[in-house]
């Protein structure tokens, strides 16, 4: 006997399954969670910039994140910049991208490289380095870990000028000093004012002298051997086009 009902099996449809996993309580949403909280909460990066005066430092700043952190920047005269001894000079923005924020500090060193003479003149950089270590071992050492302000430096951009031969002594001293403390990163500066050929010869003199006095630059790291296919791909495209640039 039919009662005339008929049942239509319904097929689930991405929206059942977001509200599934809405419900769903479990370890398998900790990544989730921990992505929500890091982007909510936002990310420290401090980046310092050295070289001597004249380079380009504040202008490729300005180009890399389009602001202007020099607003009240006073310029020195030739003699004064002789008599000025290195400072330490903190700049602070908070940057927005796609609904995650970046607080970041520009740490600058006016002063550094223009005295005439610069024995040891990154020792005040190395020392502010060290602080910054010790002052976040303190604050995680401590009882309350909540509101933990990261001033460590992450990233120091080296500049070289493209006026020598290559290293210069203060260079090398600088770089040997801070190398195993903070991801260096040298640059030429004002690169544009030298010819094509001039530019590689210089690039592979300074490589050269950073492998002879035994400097460690920042290289990027090897992947996981469980990393999907795709994120391996597009780090080994990232390292060759690392390397064709550092050798053209």
């Amino acid at each position: 006997m039919s009662t005339g009902l008929r049942y239509k099996s319904k097929l689930a449809t991405p929206e059942d399954k977001q509200d599934v996993d809405k419900q769903y309580v479990g370890f398998a949403t900790l990544p989730n969670q921990v992505h929500r909280k890091s982007v909510k909460k936002g990310f420290d990066f401090t980046l310092m910039v050295a070289g001597e005066s004249g380079l380009g430092k504040s202008t490729l700043v300005h180009s890399l994140f389009l602001t202007d952190l020099y607003k009240e920047r006073k310029l020195l005269s030739a003699e004064e910049r002789i008599s000025q001894t290195v400072e330490i000079l903190k700049h602070t923005v908070d940057i927005e991208e796609k609904g995650v924020k970046l607080k970041l500090t520009i740490v600058d060193t006016p002063g550094f490289g223009d005295a005439v003479n610069n024995s040891e003149c990154w020792k005040p950089i190395t020392d502010y380095v060290d602080q910054q270590f010790e002052q976040y071992f303190r604050d995680e050492s401590g009882l309350n870990r909540k509101n933990i302000q990261d001033n460590r430096v992450h990233c120091c951009l080296y500049f070289i000028s493209p006026f020598g031969h290559g290293l210069r002594p203060v260079d090398v001293g600088f770089m040997k000093a801070l190398h195993e403390k903070v991801n260096i990163v040298p640059l030429i500066a004002k690169a544009d004012c030298l010819v094509p050929g001039e530019i590689r010869k210089l690039k592979e003199r300074i490589r050269e002298e950073i492998d002879k006095f035994g400097i460690h630059v920042y290289q990027f790291p090897e992947c996981d051997s469980d990393e999907d296919e795709d994120f391996k791909q597009q780090d080994r495209e990232l390292k060759w086009r690392t390397r064709r640039t550092a050798t053209s």
